[in-house]
């Protein structure tokens, strides 16, 4: 979900039209002391609350992001694009086997090693590769195109997410995507 939020002061108001809020934003505000920080140059930018949520925002937002940062003396950090580097595969283009490899040391630095990849685009793929055919994405999959995959009505409903899951799966998507974090 990526939301269209508004920037108030200390406060980023999300639109509660837009689909599930998270648990960090009640009533659909987020407090700026509830953001651990945020990374506006992301796609799409992202915020990162202190309970490990994740609120996309989208990009022509970016700049009213970083001002929200600069106000309330949010730190901006750059992350690895974990789900990135996994959904690859299922862009809606080729790579050769250098790309391929770079992609897997870029997943291993981050704290997936090559069988655990593995093992997670098998279980997204078939989600990733029918949410793609209708996008025809080739520059990038990442996190938040999962989580829109996962329930989305444009992709087969025996593929999607039943929606007693979506919160577990959530989860699992974002504790890979912060693995980063936990290395020394």
């Amino acid at each position: 979900m990526i939301f269209e939020p508004l920037f108030d002061g200390d406060r980023v108001r999300l639109p509660e039209g837009d689909g599930a809020l998270p648990d960090a934003a009640p009533g659909g505000v987020l407090c700026a002391s509830a953001v651990r920080e945020a990374d506006p140059a992301a796609v799409p930018p992202e915020i990162r609350t202190r309970s490990g949520e994740i609120v996309f925002v989208t990009s022509v937002l970016r700049t009213e992001l970083e001002r929200f940062c600069t106000d309330n003396g949010i730190p901006l950090r750059s992350r690895p694009d974990v789900w990135g580097d996994l959904l690859e595969p299922f862009l809606d283009t080729g790579s050769d086997r250098r790309t391929r490899a770079a992609t897997l040391e870029r997943l291993a630095d981050a704290g997936v090693d090559a069988t655990e990849a593995a093992a997670i685009r098998e279980r997204v793929g078939p989600l990733m590769a029918a949410y793609n055919s209708v996008h025809w994405d080739w520059f990038h999959l990442g996190l938040a195109d999962l989580l829109d995959a996962a329930g989305s009505d444009l992709v087969p409903e025996e593929l999607r997410i039943p929606p007693g899951d979506l919160r577990a799966f959530r989860a699992w998507a974002t504790d890979i995507a912060a693995r980063p974090d936990r290395l020394p």
